[in-house]
């Protein structure tokens, strides 16, 4: 109930934070000024890795904050690309970090900084509102070149869907712009209300063949139905969602299920009214149990398409068919519908530094390139001119960008758990490379190198990098110890199940030296790892 009442108590997401900004004798914010921020984009977080050292020294500790910007579809311009990175230099630890939301974010901006970071982000017409907190975030969309009008309007219903579920309040204006203040009684959340929603809320829209979304682990996935290069309208599916909590057996993850088709026309009041359905019955007595994917189990699937068909006015039709075939982003030179070029490279675990960054700053300030970001943390060098297609590669071959990767890494993902992440019990993005690599001497020793696995870790259970999505999943449970599942999809349709917990490094090399030669042996034809293990019913 406490997040409850300091929603209401924020005077529509302003709290203190105006007043708490400005006093610098402390590197924090209050404590409900922490929950009100998230609802702006922002996370406090301390340096872990120094906590200790601090304390000794009866010191505060080290605190910054996180900034995570909403860019709905993932793409920027080369100008807000540069723009991001000036900022990045300057008032961040200068890492750029693609999200697994198809977003960038910044750590390590001090209290002091975080101002003039979001005013220099309003100036290339970028924002932080609604890309945490109990709203819908960024909506996420198939990254993949348009290879037809219809597609691409597929990305521009993720901006629309963005905007339409946008929070109204003035207080991001306000606080961080220095926009003209409006009185309470002029306020107006015609979704959101007071209080906003439960819990956090997810969107995504896919189109076949890909699900490089993962559409089936948000509160909201959107199927394209596309014919002859027409958008014609959407399956809707909703319900799903990552996050648990170990020892409560209440929480668990869940796929979303597909209620049925909207045309294109109605699909914004569909999304709007699936979030009033939630916001009107989600547990709000209890964050463990708020999410979406609860309120649709505790009150049954039949009765929430009821409700839903009763807000819209009209019945949802019966699903259109469709294919998910792949959910791994396809590396290297793509051409679209419009014959423009695009050259998606591989980003380990979304983080830009070192020549990677060098490189395109270079493309950017030569605006050769946009950019779009995709939801397994690569980026995609977007709307390239034939003309400069030699360029472009003249750029990456001189910073050696080459997407010179095993498979096995390129579809693997972590969340940044430590040093930042409050949540987190074990290591994840700073830990995951190196575990790969021995995973991939495996492959190696049983004549596995090729064969893509999926592989995900988090340093907690709330599934920020989708564990439970991955054919090998790995989640935090304490310091050098991780919770290993199996099973999944390798095409996102599928969770895997808990096989075997608290597991070492040493312990999971071994489990894994037993299980690869077992697969390699007893596969079908094609078999993935995934399917696999599910047909066996190893676990």
């Amino acid at each position: 109930m406490s997040n409850e009442k300091i929603k209401i108590n924020s005077n529509y997401l302003r709290g203190t934070l105006e007043s708490g900004l400005k006093d610098q004798l402390t590197g924090q914010i209050s404590a409900d000024d922490q929950q009100v921020i998230k609802f702006h984009g922002i996370y406090q977080q301390d340096d872990r890795d120094r906590r200790t050292e601090r304390a000794l020294k009866k010191l505060e500790r080290d605190y910054s904050f996180m900034i995570r910007l909403r860019i709905p579809g993932g793409k920027i311009t080369a100008e807000q690309w540069l723009g991001v990175n000036e900022v990045a230099k300057h008032n961040s630890t200068g890492v750029i970090k693609i999200t697994t939301r198809q977003t960038i974010q910044l750590h390590g901006v001090i209290k002091s900084k975080l101002k003039p970071t979001v005013k220099w982000f309003d100036k290339y017409g970028l924002d932080a509102i609604a890309a945490c907190g109990d709203v819908n975030r960024n909506v996420m969309s198939t990254s993949e070149p348009a290879k037809s009008a219809g597609e691409y309007e597929v990305y521009e219903f993720s901006k629309k869907i963005s905007e339409h579920l946008l929070p109204q309040t003035n207080a991001f204006n306000e606080i961080w712009l220095d926009g003209e203040k409006i009185n309470k009684e002029d306020e107006h959340e015609p979704l959101y209300g007071e209080v906003y929603l439960p819990r956090k809320f997810k969107i995504v829209l896919a189109i076949p063949p890909y699900n490089d979304v993962d559409l089936f682990a948000h509160d909201i996935g959107l199927i394209a139905i596309i014919k002859d290069g027409e958008l014609l309208g959407f399956n809707v599916s909703a319900g799903g969602g990552m996050g648990m909590t170990h020892g409560n057996e209440k929480t668990y993850p869940r796929a979303g299920t597909i209620f049925g088709y909207a045309p294109k026309d109605k699909i914004l009041d569909v999304c709007f009214q699936i979030a009033a359905v939630q916001r009107d019955n989600g547990n709000r007595e209890d964050r463990k149990q708020a999410r979406l994917k609860y309120t649709i189990d505790r009150l049954g699937e039949e009765w929430f398409k009821a409700e839903l068909e009763k807000r819209l006015g009209f019945k949802l039709e019966a699903a259109k068919e469709y294919e998910f075939k792949t959910r791994t982003d396809t590396l290297g030179w793509k051409e679209d519908y419009l014959g423009k070029l695009h050259y998606s490279i591989f980003v380990e675990n979304g983080r830009v530094l070192g020549d990677l960054k060098t490189a395109l700053n270079e493309l950017a300030e030569q605006k050769l390139v946009n950019f779009t970001f995709s939801n397994n943390q690569n980026v995609s060098l977007s709307d390239i001119e034939p003309a400069n297609k030699a360029k472009v590669a003249d750029i990456l071959k001189k910073y050696n960008i080459n997407n010179e990767q095993s498979a096995l890494r390129h579809n693997s993902m972590a969340c940044v758990a430590l040093n930042t992440c409050p949540l987190a019990l074990a290591e994840g993005q700073r830990y995951l490379p190196e575990l790969v690599t021995k995973i991939e001497e495996l492959q190696t020793k049983h004549e596995l190198s090729e064969q893509a696995i999926s592989v995900r870790m988090t340093g907690c259970p709330n599934g920020c990098a989708r564990p439970y999505l991955a054919e090998i999943g790995f989640v935090g449970k304490a310091m050098g110890k991780y919770n290993m599942y199996l099973g999944a999809s390798p095409r996102g349709e599928r969770l895997n199940k808990l096989y075997k917990e608290s597991l070492s490094e040493a312990e999971i090399l071994t489990e894994l030296d037993q299980l690869l030669p077992k697969f390699k042996a007893e596969r079908n034809s094609g078999e993935a790892f995934g399917d696999f293990i599910n047909r066996i019913n190893l676990v």
